[in-house]
């Protein structure tokens, strides 16, 4: 049966009568009376607490993505309403925080921004959907300021305290009124500073007075006034990922040394519980330094914390599975979500997982927390994993959370159907494993093109370098026929961008040697069979068991890169005649290869990554369909000869082949391989198989 928000809502409205703010940090004028602490509650009483906590929402108000156009049931803030509705119905006391990252990430919140910026008078759509569900608070993540410092002014209502920062803009603040529409709960952030005062822009914290029902020493229910601490953490990189909206007006203070100057104020305020919303991700392998990104586990070494909700990135805490990226790290649970024994959780992105701690706190002379009785865990919107051919089942969204934004998201799809530009020629991989690389060149141009400018402004040292990009078919027909990158000839929209950039990955940068490149290469070959030569049965190309986005097609600028892949070798050995600029690549000469975050942490174990051990020299704060996105928009007319034509690898010359070389693409496209440059392909049966749908072709290895 689904859960009736509506009235469950009403309901926390009416309890929020019964909630006040009682301090804000740094608010000397804050006339709001305190409340003793916990009056009159029996030495031996007893509270329960759950803090409910989501991260990365990424302004995904619905299941819904707007690149493809279609429904995604895994996540959501309206589905994510339905955890958190379950969440107060098996809990008397809870709390809603969270963790950052909530204002950007996807075409909703660019059109909210950008394209259409949301009135001064007006609420973001996110915000609306949170104010529903009655958040109690929550912090800055590093993408919050993505769109500017007078954007965020303006949609949070907050006086930034800056000097020539207003709230919005002429366009969307064009009376320029003082006070906009406000998301309806305190939003805090301890470490994010202005240059010219050193003080936080945001309060650093918060102190809410709750009214939770307990149990006295003889079992009866009694209402308890507790006092509950929030304090707001962002990642010090924002300096370097956002430097042209933050520089010469914040700074960001380091994760520990903040929460020292803050912690102890909080406490001094009365505070019995303190909740750290930190918008950072666990690291407890790299030691601790002011400036590191993910340095939210080390909030666990300051005293008075008595809960973390991390975030950023976009992973699962706690995680038992043995290859969590958090496994080996020392002073971990991954059980019991435990960080040198203070209750953690990251729930995933995008409303996929809801976060929760629950705490037991016993009085005596104040409120204790019981960390034995303390339980944590994530909760996801998937209720059963795919079975064969029966779908993964998800949660029912919220009517109200979804009916509540459905004009914004109207509007967002009209405005991702309008085009970015023009294509002369088909983007496809159907043949990319032969060697197409229609849909391929164009993300690899884009990447190059934002590295190039990003280190002419920021790191001027690495102009030296050469540059290589690396970019995958991430669709390879695996699932049929529709199944593979396929952008049409004529107009591009920008949700044409997702079907050439399936996956939301943000841009990464590695440093690796020559001989790095070469086994990065040889782990990429791993996508094909090996053929003998001399069999005269059709032999399968493909080896369908290596995921084609792990077949990374390098490539460098004027197609300066090239290599060939001999598929009659064994693997390990295949990369034949690999050269950078005419000449044999050198094993010792250093590349930067762009990339994704996936690839750069580690995914599908390449050599000089794998184990996340990667030397990492840009974590951009861009996703890489934006990249894209926008390097279309400079370069609005595509033609094949300059985007689609410059192959950087081809299989090497066999000789005669007793027997055929065979793979499987859409039936009746073999005139595309053609015109893509790709000659050595004939249909070998024409007959779409009658599972896959798809049809056979032959490539001609001698040739």
């Amino acid at each position: 049966m689904k859960p009736n928000l509506g009235k469950l809502f009403a309901l926390s409205a009416s309890a929020a009568l019964l909630t006040s703010l009682a301090a804000c940090g740094g608010d000397d004028d804050d006339d709001t009376p305190d409340t003793p602490p916990a009056a009159g509650v029996p030495a031996g009483s007893t509270l329960d607490v759950a803090i409910l906590g989501t991260t990365d929402l990424h302004a995904n108000v619905l299941g819904y993505d707007y690149y493809k156009l279609a429904e995604d049931k895994s996540y959501g803030l309206d589905r994510t309403a339905t955890l958190i509705a379950n969440a107060r119905k098996q809990n008397a006391n809870t709390l809603l925080f969270d963790n950052g990252d909530t204002l950007q990430g996807t075409a909703l919140s660019d059109y909210q921004a950008l394209v259409a910026p949301v009135q001064c008078s007006d609420m973001l759509a996110i915000y609306k959907q949170m104010k529903l569900l009655a958040y109690d608070a929550a912090t800055l993540g590093n993408h919050e300021f993505n769109y500017g410092l007078p954007f965020l002014s303006q949609v949070t209502n907050t006086d930034l305290g800056l000097a020539g920062i207003g709230k919005g803009t002429a366009q969307s603040n064009p009376a320029g009124a003082k006070d906009c529409a406000a998301p309806g709960f305190p939003i805090v952030s301890a470490n994010v500073i202005s240059a010219a005062s050193k003080q936080p822009i945001f309060k650093p914290w918060v102190v809410l007075d709750k009214t939770f029902t307990g149990t006295d020493p003889n079992g009866k229910q009694i209402d308890v006034a507790l006092k509950v601490g929030v304090i707001g953490f962002a990642p010090p990189p924002i300096l370097q990922w956002d430097k042209a909206n933050l520089e010469g007006h914040v700074e960001v203070a380091g994760w520990k040394e903040s929460a020292q100057r803050y912690v102890p104020e909080l406490r001094a305020a009365g505070a019995d519980l303190v909740v750290a919303l930190a918008h950072g991700g666990i690291d407890m392998l790299t030691a601790y330094s002011p400036a590191m990104e993910n340095g939210a586990g080390y909030l666990s070494q300051v005293p008075g914390i008595d809960a973390l909700i991390t975030g950023h990135q976009h992973l699962l805490f706690p995680d038992a599975n043995a290859k969590s990226q958090f496994a080996g790290q020392p002073g971990i649970d991954l059980e019991k979500g435990l960080i040198n024994g203070v209750p953690a959780v990251q729930a995933g992105q995008w409303g996929n997982n809801l976060g929760q701690i629950t705490l037991k706190l016993a009085y005596d002379k104040g409120w204790q927390v019981q960390k034995d009785a303390t339980r944590v865990q994530r909760i996801s919107t998937r209720l059963t994993v795919q079975d064969g051919a029966t779908p993964a089942t998800y949660v029912e969204p919220d009517a109200a959370a979804q009916q509540l934004v459905q004009a914004e998201h109207a509007a967002t799809i009209a405005y991702v159907k309008t085009p970015i530009g023009q294509s002369q020629f088909d983007m496809a991989t159907y043949y990319a494993l032969a060697g197409d690389v229609s849909a391929l060149q164009i993300v690899n141009m884009a990447q190059i093109d934002y590295l190039a400018d990003y280190v002419a402004k920021n790191k001027p040292t690495y102009a030296g370098l050469p540059v290589l990009s690396a970019a995958a078919p991430f669709k390879g027909g695996r699932n049929g026929p529709g199944d593979f990158t396929y952008v049409k000839q004529g107009n591009i929209a920008i949700n044409n961008a997702a079907d050439l950039y399936l996956y939301p990955n943000t841009l990464q940068v590695v440093r690796v040697s020559g001989d790095i490149v070469r086994q990065w290469l040889e782990k990429t070959a791993e996508q094909f069979r090996q053929i003998d030569p001399g069999q005269v049965a059709p032999q399968d190309l493909v080896d369908t068991s290596f995921p084609t986005f792990n077949f990374d097609v390098l490539y460098a600028a004027g197609n300066a890169l090239q290599y060939e892949i001999d598929v009659t070798r064994p693997k390990g050995s295949r990369i034949t005649k690999l050269t950078y600029q005419g000449a044999p690549l050198d094993p010792a000469a250093q590349f930067l290869v762009v990339t994704n975050n996936y690839r750069a942490s580690g995914g599908g174990d390449f050599p000089g990554l794998a184990g996340g051990k990667g030397d990492i020299v840009l974590q951009a704060p861009d996703a890489s369909r934006d990249v894209l996105i926008s390097y279309i928009k400079k370069h609005p007319d595509l033609d094949l000869a300059t985007y689609g034509l410059d192959r950087s690898w081809r299989f090497a010359q066999v000789g005669a082949l007793a027997g055929p070389v065979v793979f499987s693409s859409v039936p009746d496209t073999q005139a595309m391989a053609a015109a893509h440059g790709v000659g050595n392909v004939s249909v070998h049966d024409a007959t779409p198989d009658p599972v896959t749908q798809l049809s056979r072709y032959a490539v001609d290895l001698s040739r």
